[in-house]
């Protein structure tokens, strides 16, 4: 049998198996794993199940309760399958994480009810990403369907800590030895392959100020105040970020945006303490280290700066690091896997899948940061926007689930032929 022949039997096996991958999905999309709560072990389980149905083992690796709670969580277990092959060869990981931000409002479908409305699943993460606990577990089914000879070896890593910066998910995976790929393929979108993004700073500023009588408000140090001075001073610093430009395609600027802002007692208490997250996306250009020096700086001159009334205590400032996401950036090995999705891709797809960046930040860092050359690729539209990732009615089109799979599919057969 050719190459050729095998890439169609690929696809055979696919087009055959397509309605039982998309009830595969479905089950996906109806077990919650809403971060916060991080409540993700039910799904962990209910994904070892159906695996064990198609005769794939899957590894459970619980981190420990203690940990979960330190990053935020509730409860954690990620998730190995191991297919071994012919001596020598390449040990590829795919990954997809299983966490996903709460469905919040507008939405005109069940967010778990996996309803498929004119050729497209709805549902809370039916793009982003348990589209490719699907497409990856269906691709690797495909391949051993060919029963062709093999080098290598393929591992699932199915993960549930992305919507907090992967830590105790492929970082926790990676620290403690469970694996060491040699390359790997991360949840995406059908139509780019991606081989680098943006890093992320997300931090907690704290404004204290003194609690005063509305009536009286020179009593007291307003922090809400405080706050507004130096968030003017961010967005102005945001400002300057707009005029940087990265080099790398797909990646535009930096940006700092503010997510969250809370404080105060009461409507007829002056506030003595205001609260802000910021979250600072870093193009792969830039220091992570400078970034965050930056930013405090920023932060302390404007607390500095700030005139609490005559006799009123100065502002009390605290910030504190929440998360550090490193940028991606390319590693030289990943030419086998982005020549070969591309190639690929176009036929599939019948048109040309570039190579580029997203402004994103994902945990495939993780990877890369070891030493392992990965891209992201997976079932998806043209854009996040199109998608409705962590918006109301996220949905897929399951012709690009089906291609995405073929894709993956034959990508493996090239790497471990």
């Amino acid at each position: 049998m050719t190459i050729a022949d095998r890439y169609q039997a690929l696809d055979a096996w696919i087009d055959a198996h397509f309605d039982e991958e998309v009830r595969f999905l479905q089950e996906m999309v109806r077990v919650p794993t809403d971060t916060p709560p991080g409540n993700n072990a039910p799904h962990a389980e209910r994904t070892a199940e159906l695996l064990q149905g198609f005769g794939l083992t899957a590894e459970k690796h619980a981190v420990p309760a203690e940990e979960v709670r330190a990053a935020g969580l509730a409860a954690i277990t990620n998730l190995i399958v191991r297919r071994r092959y012919g001596d020598g060869g390449l040990t590829i990981a795919l990954n997809a994480h299983g966490d996903v931000v709460p469905p919040g409002e507008g939405w005109t479908h069940d967010p778990y009810g996996a309803e498929i409305v004119d050729g497209k699943l709805y549902g809370r993460a039916a793009a982003v990403s348990k589209s490719d606990f699907a497409s990856f577990t269906f691709a690797l089914r495909a391949l051993e369907s060919l029963e062709a000879p093999l080098k290598g070896a393929l591992e699932l890593h199915f993960t549930y800590d992305e919507e907090f910066g992967g830590e105790m998910g492929p970082g926790w995976l990676l620290k403690n030895g469970l694996t060491r790929p040699d390359l790997m393929i991360a949840a995406g979108f059908s139509y780019e392959v991606v081989t680098a993004h943006n890093g992320c700073l997300q931090m907690e500023v704290t404004v204290q100020g003194e609690m005063a009588h509305a009536a009286i408000p020179d009593s007291g140090t307003d922090a809400l105040q405080g706050a507004v001075h130096i968030l003017n001073a961010l967005y102005a610093l945001n400002h300057e970020y707009k005029q940087v430009t990265s080099q790398v395609a797909g990646i535009t600027h930096p940006y700092l945006n503010v997510g969250q802002i809370s404080g105060g007692t009461n409507t007829n208490v002056m506030p003595g303490k205001a609260q802000f997250k910021l979250d600072r996306r870093m193009i792969p250009e830039e220091n992570p280290a400078e970034v965050e020096a930056q930013i405090r700086r920023t932060i302390a001159e404007a607390a500095a700066s700030f005139a609490p009334p005559r006799g009123g205590k100065a502002l009390q400032v605290e910030v504190r690091r929440l998360l550090l996401a490193n940028a991606m950036k390319p590693l030289p090995g990943n030419r086998p896997l982005v020549e070969s999705i591309q190639k690929h891709g176009a036929e599939l797809f019948g048109q040309p899948i570039p190579a580029v960046g997203t402004p994103l930040y994902t945990d495939v860092r993780l990877y890369v940061e070891r030493g392992i050359p990965g891209v992201i690729y997976g079932a998806g539209p043209r854009t996040v926007l199109e998608s409705h990732a962590k918006r109301a009615d996220e949905r897929l089109a399951l012709e690009d689930l089906r291609r995405a799979t073929k894709v993956v599919a034959r990508t493996l057969l090239d790497l471990l032929s």
